[in-house]
C-alpha cells in the first residue's frame, strides 16, 4: 500500500465530488482511485465516505480525516519545495586538486569564471603532482593525469594531456641533436617520476611506435622542477605542450625529435559516488566539460 497515494487520492475524490473527478486530476483510472480509499479505510479501520449508486458523502471520520489529509499533503509539498530549492541552490565551499602545471595554466582561469558566475561559491584549489585522496583529504573533486585506480572513484573522461619532447638551445649546442629516438640513449634525459618507474620513453612516429630505455641524468616528482631542469641546460624532458609551449615560442627551449611524440596521456575528472549529485559539484562539472570542449573547437 502506497499511504500517500492513498491519501492523495481520498483528499481529491473528496474535493473534486467523484471517483471520475479525481481520476481525471490524478491522471488514474476511477476504479483506483476507489482502491486506494477502500484501502486507506481498511488502514485506519473507518468508513470515510458514504456511497451509494448516486452519490457519495462523507462520514464524520471521513470529514475528521479530510482535515488531516490536507495537512499531511501540504507537509508532502513543503518538503519537496524545501529539497528542491536547497538542490538546486549553486553555493558553497568547492575543493578542488589538480597537477600544478594544468591547474596554473588552465583550471585556474576556468575555476576564476565559474566564481564570478556565482558569488556564493567560494573555492580551496590545491595544485599538487600527487595523487590525492578524495576522501582522506576532503575533496570533492580532483583532475587526474594517467591511469585511475582509485575503487569506487567516478572518472569523466577530459581531453587528453598532450605531450613533447624539449631541451634548452644550450644543451642542445652542448650535446648536438638527436636524429631518432635511439639517440636518446646517448643524451641527459630529466624524468618525471610520477609516471614511470622502469626509465622507459615511449614514442609514436613515423615509423610507428619505439620505447626507449633511458637512464635519467635526474628524477623528479614536479612538472615545474621538471621545467626549470629543462631551462637550466641539464637535458631533454618529456613534458606537457601546455606547460613548455610558451618557453618554446620565446626561444628558450626547443623542440626535440618533432616527428616523435610521446602518446598523449589520459586525463580524468574525479569525484566520489553519491546521488542525488550536489548541485555545486554538478555544475562545475558542466561548466568545466564545456569550457574544455570549447578550447578544443
Amino acid at each position: 500500500m502506497d499511504y500517500l497515494k492513498c491519501v492523495e487520492s481520498f483528499v481529491t475524490t473528496v474535493t473534486r465530488g467523484s471517483f471520475t473527478a479525481a481520476a481525471e486530476t490524478l491522471g488514474i483510472t476511477p476504479a483506483m482511485v476507489g482502491k486506494h480509499v477502500r484501502e486507506l479505510e481498511l488502514r485506519t479501520g473507518c468508513q470515510l465516505l458514504h456511497r451509494t449508486t448516486r452519490r457519495q458523502g462523507l462520514t464524520d471520520a471521513g470529514q475528521r480525516f479530510y482535515q488531516y489529509g490536507l495537512q499531511i499533503l501540504a507537509t508532502v509539498r513543503d518538503a519537496d519545495g524545501l529539497a528542491s530549492e536547497l538542490y538546486e541552490n549553486v553555493a558553497g565551499l568547492l575543493r578542488i586538486s589538480a597537477p600544478v602545471a594544468w591547474g596554473n595554466r588552465v583550471l585556474t582561469p576556468i575555476l576564476s569564471r565559474f566564481l564570478q558566475h556565482y558569488p556564493g561559491v567560494n573555492a580551496e584549489m590545491v595544485l599538487s603532482d600527487r595523487k590525492v585522496s578524495l576522501i582522506e583529504e576532503r575533496f570533492q573533486l580532483a583532475i587526474r593525469i594517467g591511469a585511475i585506480n582509485d575503487d569506487g572513484s567516478v572518472a569523466i573522461p577530459l581531453p587528453p594531456y598532450r605531450m613533447l619532447l624539449a631541451a634548452s638551445p644550450d644543451y642542445l649546442a652542448r650535446h648536438g641533436v638527436p636524429g631518432s629516438p635511439d639517440e636518446l640513449k646517448h643524451h641527459h634525459c630529466v624524468s618525471f617520476s610520477q609516471w614511470r618507474s622502469d626509465h622507459r620513453w615511449q614514442l609514436e612516429g613515423p615509423s610507428g611506435t619505439q620505447e626507449i630505455a633511458i637512464v635519467p641524468r635526474m628524477m623528479v616528482d614536479s612538472g615545474e622542477a621538471l621545467r626549470q631542469a629543462a631551462l637550466s641546460g641539464l637535458g631533454i624532458v618529456q613534458h606537457a605542450f601546455i606547460t613548455l609551449q610558451r618557453d618554446i615560442d620565446a626561444g628558450r627551449l626547443c623542440r626535440v625529435l618533432p616527428e616523435w611524440l610521446p602518446p598523449p596521456r589520459p586525463m580524468h575528472l574525479l569525484r566520489l559516488p553519491g546521488r542525488p549529485l550536489q548541485p555545486l559539484v554538478a555544475s562545475f562539472t558542466d561548466h568545466l566539460l564545456r569550457e574544455l570542449k570549447a578550447d578544443q573547437q
